[in-house]
């Protein structure tokens, strides 16, 4: 080798040498500073995630800020739409995957571009320097920038690519108090960042560089001049189509400032105390539903005094998903304490626990879909219960009480099937009935003597349309579907169909729908007071729950089920697709057939004389249970008896007594209590035959029931001068026990049995026309006067 090139070798050797110590003493330095200026990530600096609450589709419902009321909301680089990372890094930093986080012939262009117009023409940050500036804050000065670059560096050496996309994703500032690109797609867009649309991408790239100057829902025009900048930068780099940009162009700004949706805000009250930690709750709330729902439970309740609220749940009954919920009117407002979730209060649920008594009852073989019940001034143990209108209707099937939602049959039903039986049964199937403290459950429980919470009990209503089966309403798509039998899938249909009348079409309904809902499944109740109202109503796909009435307790006058919640519940209904107002399909086992009144039992099995009234039942595997026992039968006595006849049916022989002409005939006797309401042919006094006078001493102080006052078939008129009849006073003699006073089959009271040996009773003032008084006493005896009062 020549001495020259051992010259250049060694003079090459020397600045490899000096470079190698300038390089390992920068990268010194820089480690030095590293170590001795780190990071301050946003986590060190008490930059928390709002707290977001999105419905089923991931569209916000509520939103609950971070400590410095800043709105920014967590996401991935793989939770974006691809469309605007093209378009940030196409517009912001093309080269950001390949450059240290600096860029140096774009800062060269930058100060050229500078020099040469005497103002900033282009930056020369790169997003890696952006997400510096966001996280250390620096001014526009040379030492500033010089800072900025350095923290460029540390980002690059302790981040990978993504994760430095990720900060910037979540960081960025949007104008106002919005950060992030997830915040600024729900706040001005109304969506997830997941869904924006090409035109969208470009205008939430270029915002971050004036957030405040480009804010959308204050100067569209502005941002819509920076979006088409981003859109003629990607057409230039052909990252997108013609196409793509062409429409995007077409596309108009629109946007909005909502960094606060309002929409289920009790619900994401309650996930969010769940789920404390949890950045992105999702519900299975659909947000379309829960809004148009919340504007009509808000505009309802505009009919109602102060102090007034309502709730109102909707479930799937697929899978028990809430797809809306309203705990209260109007949220926020103390005149309606619109803070109270009353979804999750305990109410008396007045009479919506009356199908499940019935359909228990069905199961356990008590009962059939026409059962003959009694509507009458019955006594249960002391316990006497009266109708809503404190009128009875006396002879009533099973499916006609439930539809009128008679007392009197319910709890002559629960008292056959068992109030602590019940209970336990019904709490077993996840409707946790509250009992007053010390309380043991009894017949009150058919009419409310307990209290549930709307959101239970909706859920036990579901059952009726999934084949028995009561499930506890889902509020997140990961929450457990919970299910327990309630009933067979035989009774819960014939229920169902029990309760499908059409709705209540009042007047100012009909002039708010101009149409009329197909019969559906439903049900109201009335607490005591009139303090809850409650309408539910169960289709195939969904199950409504309404409840009306004053968070506090107190009465709200005329405050029914019927009159309060079914307009509001009717309204509801038009809010979900009709496909799914169709009712659940028929079991197999579940058949028509028809049955007797009195016995109750199948018709084809009985002669025709003892058929005193035909019904068309579903039943059970063709299975129909006879009549209940009335409360006033005798021990051992049946409808149906075997009598002994004499005289050619004329008299009833009793036991012992021995004539020649005797014979025996079985009688069809309907349940006493119902006497009052049944025309005289099915009367017993025309069934049982009197005593044959061969074989019976005289007529005993207790023989005969008898009414004196009043002559059979009378003609009463008022007295001269006046325009109504005097009170009449009324005696019966021979009761036996208790008597029970009714007019035209209207009860009017009863006299104790400490009134023997005469009862007495003042008919106030009768009015015209034809009446009809009668008598019953606990032994079942029946008696009865007709008379006619003429007009003045």
């Amino acid at each position: 080798m020549k001495c020259a090139d051992w010259k250049i070798t060694a003079r090459v050797g020397r600045w490899v040498v000096v470079l190698s110590g300038i390089g390992l003493l920068v990268w010194g330095l820089f480690l030095a500073l590293d170590h001795g200026f780190p990071l301050r990530l946003p986590e060190a600096q008490g930059r928390d995630f709002a707290q977001l609450v999105v419905d089923v589709h991931g569209r916000p419902l509520r939103v609950f800020p971070d400590a410095d009321g800043v709105w920014r909301y967590p996401v991935s680089v793989r939770e974006v739409a691809p469309y605007y990372l093209t378009a940030l890094l196409t517009y912001e930093d093309r080269w950001f995957y390949h450059h240290p986080g600096i860029n140096p012939l774009a800062l060269m262009r930058a100060f050229g571009q500078r020099l040469q117009h005497g103002r900033i023409v282009s930056g020369g940050s790169t997003l890696t320097m952006q997400v510096a500036r966001i996280l250390h804050p620096h001014p526009r000065t040379l030492i500033g920038k010089t800072r900025q670059m350095f923290r460029a560096l540390q980002l690059e050496w302790h981040f990978s690519k993504e994760e430095i996309l990720t900060l910037y994703l979540n960081h960025a500032p949007f104008g106002g108090t919005v950060e992030g690109v997830q915040a600024a797609s729900y706040t001005y867009l109304g969506k997830p960042a997941s869904q924006l649309t090409h035109a969208e991408a470009a205008l939430l790239a270029v915002l971050p560089q004036r957030p405040s100057a480009l804010r959308p829902d204050r100067h569209p025009e502005r941002a819509r001049l920076a979006r088409d900048k981003v859109l003629l930068r990607l057409a230039h780099t052909r990252r997108w189509t013609r196409q793509e940009i062409h429409d995007a162009r077409q596309e108009p700004v629109i946007a909005r400032f909502e960094t606060r949706p309002l929409l289920a805000p009790l619900l994401a009250h309650r996930l969010r105390e769940t789920h404390p930690r949890r950045p992105v709750i999702t519900t299975t709330v659909d947000r379309r539903l829960q809004t148009m729902a919340q504007g009509l439970v808000a505009d309802h309740i505009g009919r109602f005094p102060p102090r007034t609220s309502a709730s109102v749940l909707i479930l799937d009954n697929t899978d028990l998903a809430v797809k809306a919920y309203i705990g209260s009117a109007r949220f926020g407002d103390e005149t309606r304490a619109g803070y109270v979730d009353m979804i999750q209060a305990v109410r008396s649920p007045g009479s919506t626990l009356k199908p499940f008594i019935y359909g228990l009852a069905l199961d356990d073989g008590l009962v059939h879909a026409e059962s003959l019940l009694s509507d009458a001034p019955l006594a249960f143990d002391g316990y006497r219960p009266q109708n809503f209108d404190s009128r009875f209707m006396g002879p009533v099937s099973l499916s006609d009480a439930l539809q009128r939602s008679l007392n009197v049959p319910a709890v002559q039903v629960l008292a056959e099937l068992g109030p602590s039986r019940w209970y336990a049964r019904m709490r077993h199937a996840g409707l946790d009935l509250q009992l007053p403290p010390h309380g043991q459950p009894n017949l009150s429980l058919a009419l409310g003597g307990a209290g549930v919470c709307l959101e239970q009990l909706a859920g036990t209503y579901a059952a009726l349309a999934r084949g028995g089966l009561a499930a506890q309403p889902r509020f997140t798509p990961e929450q457990p579907l919970i299910e327990r039998r309630l009933l067979s899938a035989e009774a819960a249909w014939i229920i169902h169909h029990s309760l499908r009348a059409p709705l209540d079409q009042s007047g100012e309904l009909f002039r708010h729908t101009r149409s009329r809902i197909p019969t559906i499944a439903h049900k109201t109740g009335t607490s005591f007071g009139h303090r809850d109202a409650w309408a539910i109503a169960v289709t195939a796909a969904y199950t409504v729950a309404v409840w009306v009435g004053r968070p506090d307790g107190t009465a709200l006058p005329h405050n029914t089920g019927r009159l309060s919640a079914v307009p509001l519940l009717h309204r509801l209904l038009y809010l979900l697709p009709s496909d799914g107002w169709h009712p659940p399909p028929r079991p197999p086992n579940v058949t028509s057939a028809g049955i007797c009144w009195p016995q109750g039992t199948l018709a084809q099995w009985q002669p025709l004389e003892a058929c005193h009234r035909r019904h068309q039942a579903w039943l059970i595997d063709q299975t129909a249970p006879p009549t209940l026992r009335d409360p006033l039968q005798a021990a051992g006595e049946t409808l149906h008896p075997q009598l002994r006849l004499s005289a050619g049916g004329r008299y009833q022989l009793p036991p012992g007594c021995m004539v020649p002409d005797a014979e025996i005939r079985t009688a069809q006797l309907w349940p006493p209590t119902l006497e009052p309401w049944l025309p005289e042919r099915w009367q017993r006094t025309t069934q049982l035959p009197p005593p044959d006078p061969r074989c019976m001493p005289a007529t005993t102080a207790h023989g005969r029931l008898q009414l004196h006052g009043i002559q059979p078939d009378a003609e009463l008129s008022p007295l001269p001068g006046r325009i109504q009849m005097p009170d009449l006073t009324l005696t019966a003699t021979g009761v036996q026990g208790s008597a029970q006073w009714y007019l035209n089959g209207t009860w009017l009271g009863q006299t104790p049995a400490g009134s023997d040996p005469a009862h007495q009773w003042t008919l106030t003032a009768p009015g015209p026309g034809e009446q009809r008084v009668s008598v019953m006493d606990q032994a079942g005896k029946f008696e009865q006067v007709r008379f006619r009062i003429l007009a003045p």
